[in-house]
């Protein structure tokens, strides 16, 4: 009756499917193994969460010559170097953890998935890992997009509280219990969300807005150090605000400074924006204003020289 059952099921399309999906990447992965074809080095969009990666992660996407997921794999760079064998230090890597088998197991993975070509990964974690992934793909090519840290620790916020239309950001989901008590807010919320930098346990009391404000600095801290190690013909450096007031020409270089022609119909995406990574409202510049004013404010001393830093005026 077993057997039967199990050739009853592959009636199913869906089980057929699926069962021919794990056989290909089982024969790819086995293709992999004997023969390790080339494989260019990636291209990762980086940034803090809720800063634009996903509009500029869809837009890069939408040219052929790159091949992505559609989605974030944190679960698979925590499996090579993350808070599950790192003793829970953070999400961050540096190039002290980069190991050989750790390139072969990413080149792997996605030759697994997408065949062969360039890949343009999208995970907001790589943001803390710019010296990791240097030592693993030393051509490796960085898009990073930076957002007023008033409009993006305010999206935080929401994030933290609403999630959004297809899921929510807490860290459980991918960790299981934290090893220590949380209380953030005053013990509204009991577990980190989004992502979880270096030093996160100096923050398991703090409030809310703090603990958004650290995530920001940290995501851009982490970053503009990182850009120290990568020459410029391989770091791309984009501004979320550009996204209302010059998107055409905004991807437009981008798309030239990765080697990839900006035809009409990339022109004719840039030229209609629209975002899908939504938590609260449509997405506006100067949005803190309206949302979260008050615990903006009393974070501004907080941000505001690494605001200065990236050309920010918290004055206007």
């Amino acid at each position: 009756m077993p057997i039967l059952s199990r050739l009853l099921k592959l009636r199913d399309p869906e089980i057929r499917r699926k069962n021919l999906v794990a056989l290909s990447k089982g024969l790819k992965g086995i293709y992999w193994d004997i023969l390790h074809p080339a494989q260019p080095d990636p291209v990762f969009v980086i940034g803090c969460s809720r800063s634009g990666t996903t509009v500029t992660y869809e837009t890069l996407a939408a040219a052929p010559q790159l091949l992505s997921l559609g989605v974030e794999i944190p679960e698979f760079w925590n499996g090579l170097y993350g808070p599950l064998n790192n003793g829970w230090i953070s999400e961050a890597a540096g190039a002290e953890q980069a190991r050989p088998e750790h390139r072969d197991a990413a080149l792997r993975y996605f030759f697994q998935r997408l065949g062969r070509g360039q890949v343009l990964d999208k995970t907001c974690i790589n943001t803390l890992r710019v010296p990791y992934l240097n030592a693993l793909f030393p051509n490796a090519r960085y898009v990073f997009i930076q957002r007023d840290g008033r409009d993006n620790i305010s999206s935080m916020i929401d994030g933290w509280r609403l999630g959004r239309t297809d899921g929510s950001f807490h860290l459980t989901q991918f960790f299981g219990p934290f090893p220590e008590p949380v209380a953030i807010n005053g013990g509204e919320f009991r577990e980190w969300h989004f992502f979880l930098p270096p030093g996160w346990r100096d923050y398991n009391q703090a409030s809310l807005e703090e603990a958004c404000a650290f995530q920001w600095l940290s995501a851009n801290r982490q970053a503009l150090d990182g850009k120290r190690l990568i020459p410029p013909e391989r770091w791309i450096q984009l501004r979320y605000e550009d996204l209302f007031e010059r998107p055409v020409e905004m991807f437009r270089d981008a798309f030239e400074q990765l080697g990839v022609p900006f035809s009409a119909a990339l022109r004719e995406r840039c030229s209609h924006l629209a975002p899908t990574s939504i938590v609260k409202g449509a997405p506006k510049k100067q949005k803190w204003r309206t949302h979260n004013p008050e615990a903006i404010e009393r974070i501004l001393p907080m941000i505001r020289p690494l605001m200065a830093e990236l050309g920010y005026d918290t004055d206007a």
